[in-house]
């Protein structure tokens, strides 16, 4: 029997490998979660999701991603990804997973379309199950 997955692949993008690891276990854990794979900068995530594009990788179905990272940061993150194959890009979903409680980040977060949500680091199972239910369960009227 094959299980479905809400969330079949998903990508962190964190340039603390502590956090990376802690954030794998939790993902790897998570009922509704199925694989999950880490970079530790943004642009070892471009060059995943550019292969992932050719088909040489997993296209995740979630982006966890930091703001705050050295070379690259999330926002620089952002305007690149843009600039990936729309069709490729428009079934993915981006949420900000960070530490910056700066309000400027947030309003800036609001900004822009593409991102789902903008969460405090670092993920839980309980704070995962909410994702699920608010991103990716059916909602009944």
């Amino acid at each position: 029997m094959q299980i479905n997955f809400p969330v079949d692949f998903t990508l962190l993008i964190d340039d603390d490998k502590v956090i990376n690891f802690y954030n794998e276990k939790i993902v790897n854990k998570h009922d509704d979660f199925n694989q999950v794979i880490s970079v530790n900068s943004a642009l070892k995530a471009l060059k995943y999701l550019e292969d992932a594009s050719k088909g040489l990788a997993i296209k995740p179905n979630l982006i966890f991603l930091d703001i705050n990272m050295p070379a690259m940061n999330g926002w620089e993150f952002i305007e690149e990804y843009n600039k990936l194959d729309t069709d490729f890009i428009s079934s993915i979903k981006i949420i900000l997973l960070t530490t910056s409680n700066n309000p400027d980040d947030y309003k800036r977060f609001k900004t822009i379309d593409l991102l789902e949500d903008f969460i405090n680091k670092p993920l839980s199972a309980s704070l995962l199950t909410t994702l699920i239910e608010s991103h990716y369960k059916q909602k009944t009227v």
